[in-house]
């Protein structure tokens, strides 16, 4: 709400609305292009993909233009969401960089780290935003641990979905342990030690199920499940602290917290205080492009940064090199 009024009044003092525009809008780039169509102070320009009959299905309720090139779009917008493939987000990104576009891009940010640097580099010297969309950061579940999480020594997540053709161009890993791998690491004030990983193939031709164990080196360890050929959807975090532990549900939008009570010796039947937030609705991909714009305005930096999606990209690469296949 308070980035929504941010861009809101910077809008009544006349600033001149941002051009903006969403690359590839398939599954999840469709519902970018509506979230910058709600955005007060922003202007949906156009929405591009390779497929015309695509481009026009969602352009038309919004009343933007479809294209099937993007660099029709080059110095014809300030800021961009690209949602193509993951092998093309270097490509796509570093064009709309040098002529000097913001950019948010869904994760993984890119295929190699040389890449990723690239990209940040020019982003830095151009002074622009680049943003990286790790979504879960914006789970209200998410932001209410912030404040109240001190010194996590132990954390263990699940994250299973049911098989879909979607996103199978990449591992389970980028596809979707990613999500908590960044997560984790922006709970962690601390580098990575070591990891180890056990996955195996299901139904592609990479790895479909996988379970993961980062150590930091502030002792804290990561337990890390993330499966795509699962009967059921799952997306929960537990992070144990001193003294209480923090159980997130995702999907339910719940953060529950368990804390030793002050004496537990004087009434065992008591001796755990259970407190559970419940957050209702939420949208937080729209949190997201609220943050990506209101960064563009305020000349600061997006709550995920290149840097950030780099960190993520890094580890998760170190945790594939450290997988051991299952037969």
């Amino acid at each position: 709400r308070a980035l929504f009024a941010a861009v809101r009044g910077l809008e009544g003092f006349g600033m001149k609305p941002l051009r903006c525009a969403v690359i590839g809008v398939g599954y999840l780039g469709k519902f970018h292009a509506q979230k910058y169509a709600r955005i007060p102070g922003c202007e949906l320009v156009a929405v591009v993909d390779s497929r015309q009959d695509v481009a026009d299905a969602v352009a038309a309720p919004l009343g933007c233009k479809a294209l099937t090139d993007y660099r029709e779009l080059l110095g014809q917008v300030d800021a961009v969401s690209i949602v193509v493939p993951t092998q093309a987000h270097y490509a796509v990104c570093l064009e709309f960089l040098q002529a000097g576009v913001h950019v948010l891009v869904e994760k993984p940010m890119t295929t190699t780290l040389e890449q990723a640097d690239e990209l940040i580099a020019l982003a830095d010297q151009k002074g622009l935003v680049l943003a990286v969309g790790h979504l879960e950061r914006f789970n209200p579940a998410a932001l209410a641990l912030e404040p109240v999480l001190h010194d996590p020594r132990f954390i263990d997540s699940s994250r299973l979905a049911p098989f879909k053709p979607r996103a199978t161009d990449v591992s389970v890993l980028l596809d979707l342990m990613i999500h908590d791998v960044d997560l984790i690491l922006s709970l962690v004030d601390s580098e990575v030690e070591s990891v180890d990983c056990s996955g195996a193939r299901v139904l592609t031709n990479d790895i479909d199920i996988a379970n993961a164990r980062i150590r930091f080196a502030n002792g804290c360890v990561a337990n890390i499940t993330a499966s795509r050929v699962s009967s059921k959807s799952e997306r929960k975090m537990r992070v144990f602290q001193s003294q209480a532990c923090h159980s997130l549900d995702f999907q339910a939008r719940t953060l529950t917290t368990y804390r030793g009570a002050a004496d537990p010796m004087a009434a065992p039947e008591s001796a755990i205080e259970r407190q559970e937030q419940s957050f209702g609705e939420a949208d937080p991909l729209y949190s997201e492009i609220v943050d990506f714009v209101d960064s563009i305005r305020q000349n600061r930096s997006p709550k995920v940064t290149g840097r950030a999606g780099r960190r993520a990209l890094e580890a998760v690469q170190r945790i594939t090199e450290a997988t051991r296949l299952i037969s």
